[in-house]
C-alpha cells in the first residue's frame, strides 16, 4: 500500500510539473519569442490604411493574410467565399445572427450541380461588369473558392483582367491601377517556391488612397 502511495504521489507531481510546462510555459516562452523576433507576423498581419503594417488593432482596417469583400465598383474582387469573410453588421451581431468567426469552402464535388451553378452565377455577374472579357478568359480563381473561404489573394491575371473596370470606376488611369498591381504583387518564394500572387485589401488601399476617399 505504501508502494502504492508513494507511485501515485510521483504520478500526481509528474502530472502537475508537465501541466505547468505544456499549459503554461511553453505557451509563454513561445509568445515572448514570437513578439520579440516576429512582432507583426505573430500578431496576425496587420496592416493600416495606408497599407503599412502595424501592431495597434485601433489603426488596422485589416490583415495581410484574410480577405474581405469589396463591393464598390471602383475595387478589385477577390475570390469567391463559402462564409462570406465573415462580414457582418451590428444588428446581426446584436441579435445573434453572426456566429462568429469561421472558414471553410462549399465542399462541393466536381460532378455536384450546385458547384456549376454556383459558379455560372459568378461567372455571369461578372460579365455583366466587364462586358469586354470573354467567359474563357475569366481566370479559374476569380469562380472557384479557396479552401479557407479567407483567401486574400488573387492570381496576376484576375487582377490584370479587372484593371480597365477598376480604373474606369475609380477615375486612375489604366497605368495607375497596373502600377498598384505590380506593388502589391508577392513573388515566389526564393524565385521558384509557390506561385505569383496579388494582395487584394492592400490594392484596394493603394486604389482608395489614390482616390482620396480615406481619411
Amino acid at each position: 500500500m505504501k508502494k502504492f502511495g508513494k507511485m501515485a504521489g510521483k504520478a500526481l507531481i509528474f502530472c502537475a510539473v508537465m501541466m505547468l510546462l505544456c499549459s503554461f510555459a511553453y505557451p509563454l516562452a513561445l509568445t515572448g519569442a514570437s513578439q520579440l523576433a516576429m512582432k507583426e507576423k505573430a500578431n496576425g498581419n496587420l496592416i493600416d490604411k495606408e497599407g503599412n503594417p502595424t501592431t495597434d488593432s485601433k489603426e488596422a482596417v485589416g490583415s495581410a493574410l484574410v480577405g474581405q469583400e469589396f463591393t464598390e465598383d471602383y475595387y478589385f474582387q477577390g475570390r469567391p467565399s463559402a462564409v462570406g469573410y465573415n462580414n457582418y453588421t451590428e444588428e446581426e451581431l446584436k441579435n445573434g445572427e453572426y456566429s462568429g468567426v469561421s472558414s471553410g469552402s462549399y465542399n462541393y464535388g466536381n460532378s455536384n450541380p450546385e458547384l456549376e451553378k454556383r459558379i455560372q452565377k459568378d461567372l455571369d455577374e461578372f460579365l455583366e461588369k466587364h462586358p469586354g472579357v470573354k467567359a474563357e478568359d475569366v481566370p479559374s480563381d476569380l469562380l472557384t473558392a479557396s479552401g479557407s473561404g479567407l483567401d486574400p489573394h488573387i492570381s496576376p491575371k484576375a487582377a490584370e483582367i479587372q484593371i480597365p473596370y477598376v480604373a474606369e470606376n475609380s477615375g486612375l488611369s489604366e497605368e495607375e491601377v497596373t502600377e498598384i498591381v505590380e506593388e502589391n504583387t508577392e513573388h515566389k518564394v526564393l524565385g521558384i517556391f509557390g506561385e505569383e500572387r496579388v494582395n487584394v485589401l492592400k490594392c484596394n488601399l493603394a486604389v482608395a488612397n489614390a482616390m482620396g476617399i480615406l481619411e
